[in-house]
């Protein structure tokens, strides 16, 4: 897969009356390279619909584009991948099903990231580091300390998120993380394009 440094997920809810693509576009023009189309509540026929939107977009920009969890939309959208968490399908289950394309992993302690990078994950997710609301059923924060040991330890690239914002992202870079991924934080700003910016420049050793 590509490499990546800024990641951003769908989050309709932090964005009402903000069109999905707009609001992805934007994201996409401020320097994120990779979006997850993450969507709980709408039907499998909705969710085709935005992820056939977003694969156009993605597709226009070069940013890779992943589904949350509906491995069948991403085979008919022929997305670049898919994530999944620990309780959803087994990688090894995954993988048959999509072969050679992206797979991401959530992963909330080592034993997990370790059982990712044997299993063939391409990337996982590591978090939440902070509090986040973003999700309802998160699991309590794991902190820094998580990322110093999947740093220190696992090969694959991973991913920090969970309540990460502009004045908390320091601590995560410090920690050892050299991609971040928000929600709330890129899809919920005033001006998306500028938060991202930011970030892109923090994540590039520029400062904010």
């Amino acid at each position: 897969m590509k490499d990546f440094k800024l990641y951003a997920i769908t989050g309709e809810e932090f964005h009402p009356g903000r069109d999905l693509v707009e609001v992805m576009e934007e994201a996409i023009l401020g320097g994120v390279d990779i979006i997850q189309l993450r969507d709980k509540n709408s039907s499998k026929r909705e969710v085709l619909r935005k992820a056939q939107a977003l694969r156009e977009l993605t597709k226009k920009y070069g940013v890779t584009f992943i589904v949350n969890d509906h491995i069948d939309v991403a085979l008919a959208v022929d997305a670049d991948g898919i994530h999944i968490g620990q309780d959803d399908l087994p990688l090894s289950e995954a993988r048959k099903i999509v072969g050679n394309k992206i797979i991401g992993i959530s992963t909330h302690k080592i034993e997990e990231a370790r059982e990712a990078e044997v299993g063939g994950a391409d990337y996982i997710g590591v978090g939440p580091i902070f509090h986040t609301n973003s999700k309802v059923d998160v699991v309590d924060p794991v902190t820094t300390t998580y990322i110093k040991q999947v740093a220190s330890e696992i090969t694959i690239p991973f991913v920090a998120i969970g309540g990460i914002k502009l004045h908390n992202v320091d601590q995560v870079l410090q920690a050892g993380a050299t991609r971040v991924c928000m929600i709330s934080e890129i899809v919920g700003a005033e001006d998306v394009k500028a938060v991202c910016e930011k970030f892109t420049k923090i994540l590039d050793g520029k400062g904010e």
